[in-house]
């Protein structure tokens, strides 16, 4: 059984998803953001033990607490797209350099994540769906009745497409050829914001109706 805790972090509340297999205790972090001792004393009060990290595309808001929790967490990979990878070692890439005084400059990826990937947490799977248009390497993980959709898609909304590796048409494109494909009743938790289900916004969402 899949079960889940959301920790929004940092100064814009990134969502950082805690997945695990209920069983197994086995877990992937997504986009642990910032506040790595936050996120670890959840992981260790309840009894985790953290196969991957994944972040959904490398800008900073989603990558500041890689560092900690890799060194906190013995054998745990860190998986992001590789069109992404860069950012999670260069504070220009990742923008850090231009919002922090002292930028993220973090380990780098230990695998790279592709367009139909799986990976297994316990008895739990999970698909990757490579949706470009927030970044160039911007995913989405898809598994047991949930899409968590990174900056891709939010309720109501979609990912800014205005900073570098950014396209309005490709995220649009993303967006309706990948997810909205998904059944209407796939909830989808975002990185940033509620929740929201596929088929409320294929009906609601301003930039589809």
């Amino acid at each position: 059984m899949m079960k889940m805790n959301i920790l929004p972090v940092g100064r814009i509340e990134v969502n950082c998803y805690l997945v695990y297999d209920a069983e197994t205790k086995e877990a992937l972090v997504i986009d642990p953001g910032a506040e790595g001792e936050r996120i670890q004393k959840k992981i260790t009060e309840l009894g985790l033990k953290v196969k991957y990290i994944v972040n959904t595309h490398g800008h900073l808001d989603h990558i500041g607490a890689n560092r900690y929790l890799k060194e906190a967490n013995e054998n745990v990979l860190l998986c992001i797209h590789k069109a992404d990878s860069e950012m999670l070692t260069d504070p220009k890439k990742n923008i850090s350099a231009y919002l922090l005084e002292e930028g993220i400059n973090g380990p780098a990826a230990d695998c790279f994540l592709e367009d139909g990937d799986v990976l297994d947490v316990g008895n739990l799977h999970f698909k990757v769906f490579h949706t470009p248009g927030h970044t160039l390497g911007g995913i989405c993980l898809v598994g047991h009745g949930v899409c968590f959709s990174g900056d891709t898609l939010f309720a109501g909304s979609i990912g800014r497409t205005d900073l570098p590796g950014g396209s309005f048409e490709e995220i649009i494109n993303s967006v309706k050829t990948k997810l909205f494909v998904l059944d209407n009743e796939m909830l989808v938790y975002s990185g940033h914001g509620p929740q929201t289900s596929i088929g409320f916004e294929k009906y609601a969402n301003p930039y589809f109706g």
